[in-house]
């Protein structure tokens, strides 16, 4: 069976038809490269999804992973490996990037929000309350545990997203609002023993 061009084997022979739609899309065929695209694109989709969490970046990213085979589709080699694994390579790369690109913005933003912070200069007794309450958290979130204490840290002290967490951790999204939720409430509760 030919569909478009790209020789699709009946029997379940080892030819992938992305390889050889990659390998004329290397060549300047653009309909090999749609080809490709409704092959690879929804499965390209899923892994990028599953790493990001996020639709709209996600679509994104799927649009900068298929920009990216098409410039680079002339020095893909069939002998080192399938088209699908390439792109699927190209993905992941990819969708990390962009959560670690998310990491360093949101660590940067708490960084100038502490420069401002701390050039606010607040009164001596304001200063004494903050560290009084600094250290009662901090003991409050000695208590917690384990989960709870690395999800809370994440969140407010990393300035992690839960959905960034939640890569991290590798634990699901809604495990780790659970986590967050539960130890802030065990954390108010500790908090308000102490007062």
């Amino acid at each position: 069976m030919v569909i478009d061009g790209v020789e699709i084997p009946e029997d379940g022979a080892s030819a992938d038809p992305a390889d050889e739609a990659l390998a004329r899309a290397a060549r300047g065929d653009r309909r090999a490269f749609a080809t490709l695209y409704d092959l690879l694109s929804a499965r390209v989709f899923g892994l990028i999804v599953r790493v990001l969490l996020d639709r709209s970046q996600s679509e994104e990213v799927l649009q900068e992973v298929f920009l990216e085979a098409w410039e680079r589709a002339p020095s893909f080699d069939v002998d080192r490996g399938s088209a699908r694994s390439w792109l699927l390579t190209i993905a992941h790369r990819r969708a990390v990037d962009r959560v670690r690109a998310a990491q360093a913005a949101s660590r940067r933003d708490l960084a100038a929000g502490a420069r401002e912070l701390a050039a606010a200069a607040p009164a001596v007794e304001d200063h004494v309350q903050v560290m009084v309450d600094g250290s009662r958290a901090v003991r409050g979130l000695r208590e917690l545990p384990e989960p709870q204490r690395r999800a809370i840290v994440l969140a407010y002290f990393g300035g992690y997203s839960q959905s960034e967490i939640a890569v991290l951790l590798d634990a699901p999204l809604g495990t780790i609002k659970t986590r967050i939720r539960d130890g802030l409430s065990r954390l108010r509760a500790e908090l308000e023993v102490t007062r």
